[in-house]
């Protein structure tokens, strides 16, 4: 974890609570993903003849990849329609760090030191703070709940799937080009039958912002596919996950959530983690 690795992942934290939040603003979640989706395989088909095409070992796990991050698709899509982004975004991205680091452990080789390991549990402890936080005062949505933490698996799933599969592949900007360009396609095309010649006038009035939340989102997940390339996997994805503090800010600023002391202790508890996994002796 150098310290441009580091900044590379704090940016894509910060771009992908903003995409999320883009998502979360447009009303029909079928119309803002179908538009970030779109957005990022345009880009990716427009991409491909500038990059190099991934090494045949990667093509197993690009393919796992597009499968499981349409489960997440979907399974976001249902948090953000059943609870407040404030609540559904924490405990999504709460969630993975921990099952990340198991997972990499088993299947990466990847175990982390002292170090390392005290600053994943500080982060995620943070960050579970956020979550429970979100969930305070008000009575339990257990469907949002659920939908919440299973877009949590998810996530360390395909996490731990692109990890390995960017390294196979040797090039980082090959690899995220043909998973947007693949994956892209099957939402839109989806959506497009769903709708039955009513596209462009769902589509019209947000394809500015949807476009500019499939920018960001591309982005977002371009720097840690490169990143996975430099550093171990899990500290990398409790990193990443410090976008649950920007996500909350949003949602305070933005939708008018309760942010609160908590939530600033839960920031600082973050930030401490990082200068853990930082550390190297």
């Amino acid at each position: 974890m150098t310290p441009l690795v580091t900044v590379a992942v704090l940016l894509a934290a910060v771009t992908h609570a903003s995409w999320n939040a883009i998502a979360h603003k447009i009303t029909d979640k079928l119309v803002g993903f179908t538009l970030i989706s779109g957005g990022g395989a345009l880009i990716g088909f427009a991409a491909l003849p500038f990059v190099p095409v991934p090494h045949p070992d990667a093509w197993p796990y690009l393919i796992a990849s597009v499968v499981i991050h349409l489960l997440y698709y979907v399974l976001l899509m249902t948090s953000f329609k059943l609870g407040d982004f404030g609540q559904a975004y924490p405990l999504a991205r709460g969630s993975a760090p921990l099952v990340v680091t198991v997972l990499a452990a088993v299947f990466a080789h990847e175990v982390p030191n002292g170090w390392a390991a005290a600053g994943i549990l500080l982060s995620c402890a943070g960050l579970t703070g956020v979550a429970l936080w979100g969930l305070r005062g008000s009575r339990p949505h257990w469907a949002a709940i659920g939908a919440a933490l299973a877009t949590g698996l998810s996530i360390a799933a395909y996490t731990v799937v692109d990890g390995l599969g960017v390294r196979a592949s040797g090039s980082s900007l090959g690899y995220i080009a043909w998973l947007m360009a693949v994956q892209g396609v099957v939402l839109p095309a989806y959506a497009i039958w769903r709708w039955r010649g009513q596209t462009v006038p769902l589509l019209r009035p947000y394809a500015g912002l949807g476009l500019l939340g499939a920018m960001l989102s591309v982005a977002a997940y371009g720097g840690v596919l490169w990143a996975q390339t430099k550093a171990e996997l899990a500290p990398i994805a409790a990193l990443r996950e410090s976008s649950i503090i920007v996500g909350a800010a949003i949602g305070a600023v933005f939708f008018k959530e309760r942010f609160g002391t908590p939530r600033m202790v839960a920031a600082g508890l973050l930030v401490v983690g990082i200068g853990l996994m930082l550390r190297t002796g």
